[in-house]
């Protein structure tokens, strides 16, 4: 089966509905932000191993009691608006009504939203779907890890803030925030052994 003829004109304005009717390619993630179709390659090696230390320290930090939310890892579409669905690489959905959220439909508003920098990502992440990401969530984190750094986005920032030795998470409803290591981060993704 070929794919839709609309994948080759650059002027169609792209709805989730026509997203989610994509035939799942191997190797491919398909997201669209305000009817722009992204279409990006599996990540690599690295990208994973550097979300996979991002998750167990969030995870840990946000389950603990009392719990403030849930951590969620892509390929988990994030429908913002029915022309924008998202796979963000790691995001944190609050607690709804004291329970943990079913599915990102109930979430409002997510705690925290990161996206890891990837050759093939760097417009995406850092326009297109940033200005989403600043109307919807808390926080966004661009991680880069060729420059060894972090962007940190708040909903009214025109500049990011950026961080090379730690960033701190400090969500409502926890006394301490969560202090997290860069140089261990970028460590980790690059494959050395601790």
């Amino acid at each position: 089966m070929g794919m839709p003829a609309i994948l080759d004109d650059p002027h169609h304005k792209w709805t989730v509905d026509e997203v989610w009717a994509l035939a799942d390619v191997p190797g491919e993630r398909y997201e669209c932000v305000d009817g722009e179709l992204l279409v990006s390659p599996a990540p690599s090696w690295s990208h994973q191993l550097g979300l996979g230390w991002l998750y167990v320290m969030l995870h840990g930090y946000v389950g603990a009691q009392p719990r403030v939310g849930e951590v969620m890892l892509a390929p988990t579409d994030v429908r913002l608006d029915d022309f924008t669905v998202v796979q963000p690489d790691l995001f944190v959905a609050p607690l709804i009504n004291g329970r943990r959220p079913g599915s990102p439909t109930e979430c409002p508003r997510f705690m925290l939203v990161i996206e890891i920098l990837s050759p093939s990502s760097h417009r995406a992440d850092r326009v297109v779907k940033r200005r989403k990401y600043q109307r919807s969530a808390d926080e966004y984190w661009i991680i880069d890890p060729t420059a060894q750094l972090v962007e940190r986005w708040r909903p009214n920032d025109e500049r990011p803030e950026i961080l090379t030795e730690s960033i701190a998470w400090h969500p409502a409803g926890r006394d301490e925030a969560l202090l997290l290591d860069l140089p261990a981060l970028f460590r980790e993704a690059s494959g050395e052994a601790p």
